[in-house]
């Protein structure tokens, strides 16, 4: 199948978080044709599909890849071209349409889930730019497994949160009302986890109520985190007492959480995860259920190139 170079390959996640998802797409479809793009789009079918459906794009082809979703969807279409048949996986750029619950990633590069029109601009004005991407690998039955993320990877309450915030979601309909519903929700359960990690070379051991492993900021849980130093952040929360967890909080929403007495802030490139009793996982708000220990992280230098802003 030959596919002009120019062409753009969109895959839009109708699950995405909003009750008018229809309506939202065709005002970005009008404006795309408006602005003369050239593009073919699918839907996706639920998850999954969105991996499957970029690495078919990839495999056919397309050069431009832009996903009309949220963290989940950027995830899932980064595994797509990741594990596509491409020799050099930089030569896709991934542009992003913010839609949806969780935009974490879109918003560290300035994209407004509001403004669709300049999301397109930016996509079109293509203005490229090489980030890392992380390694989550196992081994499963003499096979070694490997997921890839270019947000965080969250271990207990993180990941917690992101689980329930998909269920309220439902509840509420209210994307912001679910997500703070769900993190006043988890955060007073102040569930404890047994953990082993080495960060280091240091073997790590205790109870822990989070561990957050970032290339970027990771909804404020790894602050400091760039995607495009090689390095990835990681923070260590310790169970809090309730004036601590409120402080907490109020330092997270001010993307001072590091400086709490409670978090243990670490960089390196390589986290071994031996054991995380009982914690539930996620990669860029994907929930991950295979639990096959050890589990090793790492990042690539430069291993995707990013549409972004000017």
């Amino acid at each position: 199948m030959a596919v002009e170079p120019t062409r753009w390959g969109v895959i839009y996640n109708p699950k995405a978080g909003s009750r008018k998802a229809q309506k939202r797409w065709k005002e970005i479809r009008d404006y795309m044709e408006e602005r003369k793009v050239q593009f073919d789009y699918v839907q996706s079918e639920g998850f999954g599909s969105i991996e499957r459906l970029a690495r078919t794009m990839a495999n056919n082809g397309y050069r431009t890849i832009v996903v009309v979703g949220g963290d989940g969807a950027i995830n899932e279409a980064v595994n797509g071209i990741m594990h596509s048949e491409v020799e050099d996986k930089r030569d896709i750029a991934l542009g992003i349409i913010p839609n949806g619950i969780g935009n974490d990633f879109a918003r560290y590069w300035g994209l407004d889930s509001d403004d669709y029109k300049g999301a397109v601009d930016v996509l079109i004005n293509r203005r490229l730019r090489r980030i890392d991407v992380g390694n989550f690998c196992y081994t499963e039955e003499n096979r070694t497994i490997c997921r890839h993320f270019v947000n965080a990877v969250y271990i207990g309450l993180g990941a917690r949160i992101v689980r329930i915030t998909d269920g309220t979601r439902r509840f509420w309909g209210i994307p912001l009302l679910s997500y703070l519903s769900s993190l006043i929700l988890v955060a007073f359960e102040r569930k404890l986890h047994r953990m082993h990690l080495k960060v280091n070379d240091e073997h790590i051991r205790g109870n822990l109520i989070a561990v957050a492993i970032g290339s970027c900021r990771g909804y404020g849980l790894t602050p400091s985190a760039v995607p495009y130093n090689g390095w990835l952040d990681v923070s260590l929360i310790y169970r809090p007492e309730l004036k601590q967890l409120i402080s907490g909080l109020w330092m997270l929403q001010q993307g001072r959480l590091l400086n709490h007495k409670i978090v243990k802030p670490y960089r390196t490139r390589k986290v071994k995860i031996m054991r995380a009793q009982n914690a539930e996982i996620s990669l860029d708000g994907r929930i991950w259920g295979d639990k096959h220990f050890p589990i090793e992280v790492t990042i690539d230098l430069e291993a995707l190139t990013l549409i972004i802003p000017n």
